[in-house]
């Protein structure tokens, strides 16, 4: 059994990462419930705008279709693997950089692939096996629309020029602050839609139903990244919450594990040190 200097010290030790742990989490659920009020807020107009897109553009003839929708031999592939910049989030950038590796080693095994990493944790462990196309941390410094748009825009322009034959964004979606699944979505070629042959449409198109599909499309592409971005942004803080509530239970778990077996080794020791008074007062007295 360790000396009650050694349990002291354990203690100490254990209670400053309970504290911790503890603050941790409440940062993270201070965070969380901001970045939830976002995603919540933005899927009803996001999930709209698909829905409006889906119905113009089965309408459309398939020789009037957007450059976005063009479907050409998969030859170079990029994945877009969205992380975080921080870790102590339980499995939540692990799950990513499984994903990302699962499709490249299986997927895409005879494919040329590039990464762009959204997040510094996906960047220094892909980089290691994998070329990556760019790194861009900076992003959840300042998460807005205008800045993913920027990224959106360059990742349209690489595939218009036949960079990229194919585009997928691997990101965790939020549920709620226990739960995130690992998404993998295509973001180009945009899919093309079926009409439902008994819906009907009642919209009135100004300028024109193709126009308007074309604009449509580049703001659909852009939104559908800078969901995923939010989801993820959500889903780290409720990961990060999560983990810190279980590490801060079991750090109370373990101090207090720690007390009783300082409590039994100071009474063990007072024990003694009574049987040694007994002893030496027997000893004068005999």
């Amino acid at each position: 059994m360790a000396n009650l200097k050694e349990l002291r010290s354990r203690i100490t030790s254990v209670s400053s990462t309970m504290q911790i742990t503890s603050a941790m989490k409440m940062v993270s659920a201070a965070k969380l419930s901001r970045a939830q009020d976002a995603i919540t807020s933005m899927r009803p107009y996001a999930e709209k705008l698909t829905q409006l897109l889906q119905d113009l553009s089965a309408t459309l003839d398939d020789d009037s279709g957007s450059k976005f929708a063009e479907e050409r031999e998969v030859k170079r592939v990029l994945i877009v693997a969205i992380s975080s910049n921080k870790g102590l989030a339980g499995a939540f950038n692990t799950n990513i950089i499984k994903k990302v590796k699962s499709k490249i080693q299986e997927e895409y095994q005879d494919k040329d692939v590039e990464v762009l990493t959204l997040g510094k944790k996906a960047n220094d462990i892909l980089k290691k096996s994998f070329h990556i196309y760019r790194n861009n941390n900076a992003i959840f410094d300042d998460l807005t629309f205008e800045n993913v748009s920027e990224i959106a825009e360059d990742l349209m322009e690489k595939f218009v020029e036949g960079k990229f034959d194919k585009i997928e964004i691997v990101y965790n979606q939020f549920k709620n602050a226990a739960t995130q699944y690992v998404m993998d979505e295509q973001l180009l070629p945009i899919q093309k839609f079926e009409a439902e042959s008994n819906k009907q449409l009642d919209y009135i198109f100004e300028p024109s139903k193709l126009e308007i599909v074309k604009d449509l499309i580049p703001k659909s592409l852009k939104m559908q990244l800078f969901k995923a971005l939010r989801d993820s942004f959500a889903s780290e803080h409720g990961a990060r919450m999560t983990a810190m509530h279980k590490a801060t239970d079991n750090a109370k778990e373990l101090r207090d594990d720690l007390k009783l077996s300082y409590n039994k080794a100071r009474q063990a020791s007072i024990t003694n040190e009574i049987l040694e008074i007994v002893g030496g007062a027997e000893a004068l007295n005999g």
